[in-house]
């Protein structure tokens, strides 16, 4: 199993992997991909390693690679990007919902954000997530929701 590493943040480090990322690649047309959609901050294309057949890929057209990374002023517009093509591929490929999820880092295959948008049927074989799932310590739920919401401005703070 491949591990991540931390990235290195820098202005030569960015411009190296625009050049080496397959998915700058394919918005520089350099590489082939199927392209359903494209704006001036996105592009969507099928992925080539469908978990079924329809799964769209969801990728800002600048490298920001991960979620934290993409300005805030693009979050709105490019979710607006993945609730549209969500509903386009359901309606496409006949499904009954779809599933739509992005990697950090973690599981990232590659290392330039990305939003999977799955067609989804009942009782397709696709399993959830099987994840260990264990109850909080006591005082540890407390803790770490003190910790979370510190710092976070809400709608209403503003």
């Amino acid at each position: 199993m491949k591990k991540s590493r931390p990235r290195k943040k820098s202005a030569e480090t960015d411009a190296a992997e625009d050049e080496t990322c397959l998915f700058c690649k394919i918005v520089s047309r350099e590489l082939e991909a199927k392209i359903i959609f494209e704006d001036e901050i996105s592009m969507a294309f099928l992925d080539v390693r469908p978990l079924f057949p329809g799964h769209v890929l969801l990728i800002p057209k600048a490298h920001y690679p991960t979620l934290t990374d993409l300005p805030a002023e693009l979050v709105g517009p490019f979710f607006s990007n993945a609730q549209m093509l969500a509903r386009k591929v359901q309606e496409a490929v006949k499904a009954e919902g779809t599933f739509v999820a992005m990697n950090n880092v973690v599981s990232q295959s590659v290392p330039h954000l990305h939003v999977h948008i799955v067609p989804r049927k009942r009782s397709d074989g696709l399993r959830g997530f099987f994840w260990p799932r264990r109850p909080y310590q006591e005082g540890e739920m407390l803790a770490l929701h003190e910790a979370l919401r510190s710092g976070i401005t809400t709608s209403e703070d503003r």
